[in-house]
């Protein structure tokens, strides 16, 4: 059959895929809609970018109601109605987001320049100008946080989630309790309970491991939650086999398990580590912010990306603002990293290698 002879076959369009008529139902509403909010505006009171969206969310489904209404009837109009509604909870849900990530990238990239990652504060005040100093100290000792918080967090998180998933002992409820509890406390309680039961007592001063105990109190509920709900989707056929073969629980679960789980224990650890990032109120109390590079967690005062935004703001001018934002948008860019390597991670099938 020549190519001339060949008939395209026409694809079956799907029931719920919008026609060209909706299509141009839907542009002329939207036109209306906007029509109607910029006219209200216009002649009351209200003004501004956020009575623009409140008028043309209640133009646009009171039109779309009435049209629907008036072309399918009442179950079409109802339909129509819920349908704007969740449209608009979700519009309601992301804009913040939108305008969070907008504000922070235009006030936040004017501060940006080499070195700021370069360089740290020591030899400058924040009053200064923005192309001098920077915030390598503050990277350096977010990075030395976290990575203690995690050392001490990871271990506990994941052993306490294989606790509550395979041994489900006396203690489970209590524990599965306690860890859902925690998971709501505030950071300034786990930064005043380092503060009442190290510093005072003990260490005397500042330092970066006090920092660190108080972010991995904060970690803990996270990794376990995340790593119990990873467990509970490990095929018990899995667990059964290994039993099945001679081995010991412990050795199932070290051996099985816990391989089948790695990726999902890997997104539960960055996910913990996402949550303590921008941690402000125990590091201001704990770690002193020092504007100096230190490496060492034990000894000294240690910089760090909250403690040089708050530090920034503080200031008060022009410049120390600008760097201030400028150390969101990089703290912002770190957390959204980690929360997209999360996302790709934990779209993995558990188990798949």
């Amino acid at each position: 059959m020549s190519s001339l002879e060949k008939v395209a076959t026409p694809q079956p369009r799907k029931p719920w895929a919008p026609t060209p008529i909706d299509q141009a139902k839907t542009a002329g509403i939207v036109a209306a809609s906007t029509l109607i909010s910029l006219l209200l505006i216009l002649v009351s009171p209200l003004s501004g970018k956020l009575a623009f969206v409140v008028l043309f969310s209640i133009a646009y489904l009171i039109i779309d109601f009435a049209v629907s209404y008036a072309k399918a009837g009442r179950s079409a109009a109802v339909d129509s109605l819920f349908r704007g509604l969740v449209t608009t909870a979700i519009l309601i849900a992301v804009t913040p987001i939108v305008s969070i990530l907008f504000t922070v990238w235009i006030r936040g990239h004017k501060g940006l320049h080499w070195t700021l990652f370069t360089k740290d504060m020591h030899n400058n005040a924040f009053t200064d100008p923005v192309n001098q100093g920077g915030l390598l100290h503050a990277i350096i000792g977010t990075f030395l946080l976290v990575i203690f918080a995690m050392i001490i967090s990871v271990p506990i998180g994941i052993l306490t989630a294989l606790y509550l998933t395979e041994v489900r002992g006396r203690f489970t409820r209590p524990i599965e309790f306690l860890v859902q509890a925690m998971s709501g406390v505030p950071s300034i309680v786990a930064g005043l309970f380092i503060y009442a039961a190290i510093l005072i007592p003990f260490t005397k001063t500042v330092n970066g491991i006090q920092g660190s105990l108080a972010l991995a109190i904060l970690m803990i509920p996270t990794v376990a939650r995340t790593s119990q709900e990873v467990l509970k989707l490990i095929p018990s056929d899995l667990r059964e086999a290994g039993v099945a073969l001679g081995g010991t629980q412990w050795r199932s679960v070290a051996l099985v398990v816990v391989p089948a789980a790695r990726s999902g224990l890997i997104t539960a650890m960055i996910l913990g580590v996402a949550r303590v990032a921008g941690e402000t109120a125990p590091i201001l109390l704990l770690t002193g912010g020092s504007g100096t590079k230190n490496f060492n967690v034990f000894s000294g005062s240690l910089g760090s990306l909250p403690n040089y935004i708050w530090q920034a703001f503080g200031a008060g001018t022009p410049e120390s603002i600008t760097r201030a934002w400028a150390g969101i948008l990089v703290l912002l860019v770190i957390v959204v990293i980690l929360f997209t390597a999360a996302r790709i991670l934990g779209n993995r099938k558990v188990g798949k290698k």
